[in-house]
C-alpha cells in the first residue's frame, strides 16, 4: 500500500530524502495536494508524467520557497516583484522566461523556454521545499484528467502506489488550483483563473488581458490546466442545473436548493464562494460513484472566486462521461 503519513518533521525529512533520491512524493500546498519530483532531475519528472498518465504538452509548475530561489530559475522582472511581494506566499503562479543556465527540467516546461513557478504558503510544503533544498515540479496528485485532490486520501485512491510517500496535511483551505499569470509579453495575461482573483491581481499591477482560447492539437501550453476536457468525473457533468432528475446527483449552492436528486451536496449553503472553491473538488468526488447517472451542478457567480470554479466545472463537463483513468 502507498505510504500515507502524517506531516511531522521526521516525515518531511524522509519525504526529501526520496526527492533527492529521484523518486515522487505527494504533498499538500495551500491550493491542492501535489504530486512532487526534483524539477532538475529529467528522470523524476519522466516519474510525475507516468504516474499520472499527464500529456506531455502539458508543463508543470515548480515550487519555490521564495522570490530570492525563483530568481535562479528564471529571469526576474518588476512585475513579478510587485506580485510576489503581494500574493507570494500564495496561490499564484508566475509564467517568466528561463534564465541563462536554469537547471529546471525541459521536460517540465513541456521544451518550452518558459518556467511556470510559484512559492506555496502551506506549512508543510514549505518545509518540504527546505528540507529537500531543491525546487519541486509538482502537479496536482491525481491521474491527469481525474478531480484534483484536496486531502490525503483522495491522492492514495487517486494514484495508489504509483506514489511512494503521501504527506497528510490535512484538507487544503484554497481547494482550487493556483491562478496563472504570464508575464513574458508586454500585458500580463491570465492563463488559469485560481486561488489569487483577478480583482486582487489587478489591483496590484492594473489591468491584465485574458487568454480565452486553448492552444490546438498537441502543441505545447505555457500553463497547466489548459486542455479543454480537464478535471473530468467518470459521470457526465450538467451546468446551469436549476432543476435535478432522480437519477442526478446535484452539485448546489446557495439556500434554494432544487429538490429529488438521487444525492445532492452543496458547495455553500450560505452562498461564499470561498467555502464553495474549498469543498469542490471533494463533493464532486462524493457524487461520482455508480448508480448517479449524471452530476448536476447549480450555477456559480462569475466573480471572484467563482471565476476559477466554473473554469474547472466546464472543463469537467467538457469530458465525454466515461471512466478518465479512474
Amino acid at each position: 500500500m502507498t505510504g500515507v503519513a502524517e506531516a511531522t518533521a521526521q516525515s518531511v525529512a524522509e519525504a526529501a530524502r526520496l526527492l533527492r533520491d529521484g523518486q515522487l512524493v505527494a504533498f499538500p500546498t495551500e491550493t491542492v495536494y501535489g504530486l512532487g519530483g526534483d524539477a532538475t532531475n529529467e528522470s523524476a519528472v519522466a516519474a510525475i508524467f507516468e504516474a499520472k498518465g499527464r500529456p506531455e504538452f502539458n508543463p508543470l509548475i515548480s515550487h519555490v520557497l521564495d522570490s530570492d530561489e525563483a530568481k535562479r530559475f528564471v529571469q526576474w522582472n518588476e512585475t513579478a516583484d510587485k506580485l510576489a511581494a503581494r500574493f507570494w506566499p500564495g496561490p499564484l503562479t508566475l509564467v517568466l522566461p528561463r534564465s541563462a543556465g536554469s537547471p529546471i527540467s525541459l521536460l517540465a516546461t513541456a521544451g518550452l523556454d518558459t518556467v511556470a513557478i510559484r512559492a506555496p504558503s502551506h506549512p508543510v510544503a514549505q518545509a518540504l521545499i527546505r528540507a529537500a533544498g531543491l525546487p519541486i515540479a509538482a502537479p496536482s496528485a491525481n491521474r491527469s484528467g481525474a478531480i484534483s485532490p484536496t486531502r490525503a486520501e483522495h491522492v492514495a485512491e487517486s494514484l495508489g502506489e504509483r506514489v511512494p510517500l503521501i504527506l497528510d496535511g490535512g484538507p487544503c483551505l484554497v481547494g482550487v488550483e493556483s491562478t496563472v499569470l504570464d508575464l513574458t509579453g508586454a500585458t500580463p495575461t491570465l492563463l488559469r483563473p485560481g486561488g489569487a482573483t483577478r480583482e486582487a491581481i489587478e489591483a496590484v499591477i492594473g489591468p491584465i488581458a485574458v487568454s480565452d482560447a486553448l492552444p490546438s492539437g498537441d502543441s505545447a501550453r505555457k500553463s497547466p490546466g489548459q486542455l479543454e476536457s480537464h478535471y473530468a468525473p467518470a459521470r457526465p457533468v450538467r451546468l446551469g442545473a436549476t432543476s435535478v432528475g432522480a437519477d442526478e446527483g446535484l452539485l448546489a449552492f446557495g439556500a434554494n436548493v432544487p429538490q429529488g436528486a438521487m444525492l445532492t451536496y452543496n458547495l455553500s449553503p450560505s452562498g461564499d464562494l470561498a467555502e464553495a472553491a474549498a469543498n469542490l473538488f471533494a463533493q464532486m468526488r462524493l457524487l461520482d460513484r455508480p448508480g448517479i447517472g449524471r452530476i448536476a451542478v447549480m450555477p456559480i457567480p462569475e466573480t471572484g472566486l467563482g471565476l476559477a470554479i466554473n473554469d474547472r466545472l466546464r472543463r469537467a463537463a467538457a469530458g465525454d462521461g466515461k471512466d478518465r483513468g479512474r
